[in-house]
């Protein structure tokens, strides 16, 4: 994957990327707002969400069948309008609206703006309409975070036709999280991290997580949480954390960080 580079003079910030899943969205509350504000003080910030569940209320509502595979959406025709609707006109300007209303100048973006993500077909004969983010124009988010905007990220992309493309909200966060050359980026859940026979943990990484997953000590709904996290470090970010909406949680770190 190749990015557009930045020619302008970075300053000394903290760069952070926030992923909301789609089911985090309605529970934002006044803390999320508040710890967000703390840490754009310190921080460049962009956010990337998804809307699975307003997209599955959208789905049902029109009647059109959907399945999952491997944690990917599968997108035909019927359902890509549906989905790109859902997330650019009605979760995006919701968000947006949030922020604003919360005292963060926020812009709303989908992949097609300014061709923030350029996008091949992921499997188009298994998940038809479904995308491979092939370049980020990390410039593009620079230069709105230059002018003090908390770029907001609805995760669509576009082929080079202009082909409106689904994309998996973990692999958007990671690409972005890469290509902006992130310090962390932050999953944030219904879960304040993760915790080990109650005890609220840290800082881990993957191996240890692994053992975790093998005794039994992550089960259920963590355990995608924890694996969406590890493939982003495997991917070369150097810290994930999984947060609940104060923000603080468990941070999974990498080997290089480690070494």
């Amino acid at each position: 994957m190749t990015t557009f580079k930045s020619t302008q003079p970075t300053d000394h910030k903290k760069k952070v990327v926030i992923k909301l899943g789609g089911s985090m969205l309605a529970g934002l509350n006044e803390v999320f707002f508040r710890q967000l504000k703390k840490i754009r003080k310190t921080s460049e910030v962009i956010i990337i969400h998804g809307g699975g569940p307003a997209i599955n209320e959208a789905l049902k509502k029109a009647a059109v069948q959907s399945t999952i595979i491997e944690g990917i959406r599968v997108t035909d025709e019927a359902a890509i309008s549906i989905v790109a609707q859902t997330l650019i006109g009605q979760v995006n300007p919701m968000l947006v609206g949030q922020l604003n209303q919360s005292g963060i100048q926020a812009i709303g973006l989908n992949g097609q703006d300014g061709q923030l993500l350029a996008c091949d077909y992921l499997n188009q004969p298994l998940y038809h309409f479904v995308g491979e983010i092939q370049q980020v124009h990390v410039k593009l988010l620079e230069d709105l975070l230059a002018m003090d905007f908390l770029p907001v990220v609805a995760c669509i992309g576009a082929d080079s036709e202009g082909q409106l493309l689904n994309i998996n909200g973990d692999t958007v966060a990671s690409a972005i999280a890469l290509a902006f050359e992130a310090d962390e980026l932050l999953f944030v859940t219904d879960v304040d991290g993760v915790k080990i026979e109650g005890q609220a943990i840290d800082q881990t990484s993957k191996p240890q997580i692994d053992e975790w997953i093998e005794a039994g000590h992550i089960y259920g709904g963590m355990i995608p949480k924890v694996e969406a996290a590890t493939n982003c470090v495997l991917a070369g970010v150097p810290a994930v954390k999984i947060v609940g909406a104060n923000l603080q949680g468990t941070t999974i770190i990498g080997e290089k960080v480690l070494q």
